[in-house]
């Protein structure tokens, strides 16, 4: 009898046999989650991120805005087969926290897929633009200190400094004004296998 390779045997050995070329995407979407493995994979990279790699939580980062907000949007970067989705490499939340003031949070982006270099600005594009569309005057983050100039290349600006679960944030604030609005964030933007959409 034949098994059903794995997602991750695939991905490894794309031609089946020993000595294969690895399996890389020519594709990535970048889009809101509209399937249920879209959630569970988004989930699990935000427990790898977040409580393994960084140990800002304690098992689980899942909390009251994604519990509890009807407008939290979950947002992933999946790798395409044959133009469909595959696997998810990044994701990030957003929800309006009062009537036009639109958070984004928890961005985070495989470690294996970091230096693809556009994935984690593509997701923060789509989170901005997505508010927009539905309303957004005001988009706010709390970024890791790290992550600022990515986000000042995107064209936020620094409003304050402070702790946040034992680690240095700013709260920045995104220049709407290079946002355009993406009415159909289900269908999001595809970036090429080197980042270009």
């Amino acid at each position: 009898m034949f098994a059903e390779p794995s997602r991750a045997s695939v991905h490894s050995n794309a031609l089946g046999f020993d000595g294969a070329a690895a399996y890389a995407p020519q594709s990535f979407r970048v889009q809101w989650a509209s399937d249920p493995w879209m959630v569970a994979q988004a989930r699990c990279l935000r427990r790898e991120v977040f409580c393994v790699e960084q140990g800002l939580f304690n098992g689980d980062d899942w909390d009251e805005v994604d519990q509890t907000n009807a407008s939290t949007r979950l947002l992933v970067a999946v790798s395409c087969m044959a133009g469909q989705p595959d696997e998810v490499l990044g994701t990030v939340r957003i929800h309006e926290a009062l009537p036009g003031t639109w958070w984004g949070s928890r961005l985070a982006v495989r470690r294996d897929w970091r230096h693809h270099g556009k994935l984690g600005s593509a997701l923060v594009r789509l989170a901005v633009c997505s508010a927009r569309a539905m309303g957004c005057q005001e988009f706010l983050a709390h970024v890791q200190s790290q992550n600022v100039p990515l986000f000042r290349r995107l064209h936020w600006a620094v409003l304050d400094e402070m702790d946040r679960h034992g680690r240095r944030h700013a709260l920045m604030q995104a220049d709407l004004a290079h946002y355009e609005p993406c009415a159909n964030p289900y269908a999001g933007y595809v970036l090429g296998a080197r980042g270009a959409v």
